[in-house]
């Protein structure tokens, strides 16, 4: 009997030291970060793991993957920098994904300047519009889509004002820096702001999807913190946390 105790003992041990918690280092576009708060919560709660968030334009992480950034997943703004990763065997091919499918949003904190519609960018009322910067963020390339197609970047030009990221557009939105400018659906449903302001909610059909894809990095590829995340991410009830975030999900 003495003999099966010291057995279990050591099967629970050697569980115990396999299983041991670990940290998943997530790389992240800044306009998913209210979300992955949460879903992060959540993981920790259920897996006992640990999640480190590193917040940054998709373009800025994009170059730090490539010079060896230690990140472990990749939720990017866009499908194209995933694809690149895999391309350059630095992510891990059949892990890529969408999860995301963002809505962008042409708002104003003050509530009488505009009604639902772009008529405003074709007039006088405003001397600055905000967007994310087109060369690192897909939101900033999204909104230069749809003024190009409204007929009105190049006319708009001397008034646009460029975020680093959608996070800092939305600042400087929000603190009066710029009267009105391009954001991200999420950014208003985190802030409890869809309701406050003026806003035109442009049609996904003015520009390219904002798929919205993770990626497993290489040297995570075997590592059960990071796959179990991947996994998790897919999940029913976090997909339902994602769709009501502000975000379409891709089929």
């Amino acid at each position: 009997m003495q003999n099966l105790r010291l057995a279990l003992l050591s099967c629970i041990l050697w569980f115990s030291g396999f299983l041991q918690a670990d940290t998943v280092r997530v790389a992240l576009a800044s306009n998913f970060a209210a979300p992955m708060r949460e879903i992060a919560r959540l993981f920790e709660l259920e897996s006992g793991h640990q999640v480190d968030m590193v917040v940054s334009s998709s373009g800025k992480i994009f170059a730090q993957i490539r010079y060896g950034a230690p990140f472990d997943v990749f939720l990017s703004a866009d499908a194209s920098k995933p694809s690149a990763l895999v391309a350059k065997g630095l992510a891990v091919a059949d892990s890529q994904f969408s999860y995301a499918i963002g809505r962008l949003v042409l708002w104003s904190p003050k509530p009488t300047l505009f009604d639902n519609s772009p008529a405003i960018l074709r007039g006088s009322l405003f001397k600055t519009l905000a967007l994310a910067n087109p060369l690192h963020a897909p939101y900033g390339e999204a909104a230069v889509e749809v003024l190009s197609q409204l007929g009105l970047y190049e006319a708009l030009a001397g008034k646009i004002v460029r975020g680093e990221n959608i996070a800092q557009t939305f600042q400087f939105i929000s603190t009066g820096n710029a009267e009105l400018g391009f954001v991200a659906l999420s950014q208003l449903r985190d802030r409890r702001q869809v309701e406050i302001g003026s806003q035109w909610l442009v049609p996904a059909t003015m520009h390219s999807p904002i798929r919205q894809d993770a990626v497993l990095l290489t040297p995570a590829a075997d590592k059960p913190a990071a796959l179990e995340f991947m996994q998790f991410l897919q999940s029913a009830p976090i997909r339902e946390l994602i769709s009501a975030s502000g975000y379409l999900l891709a089929d």
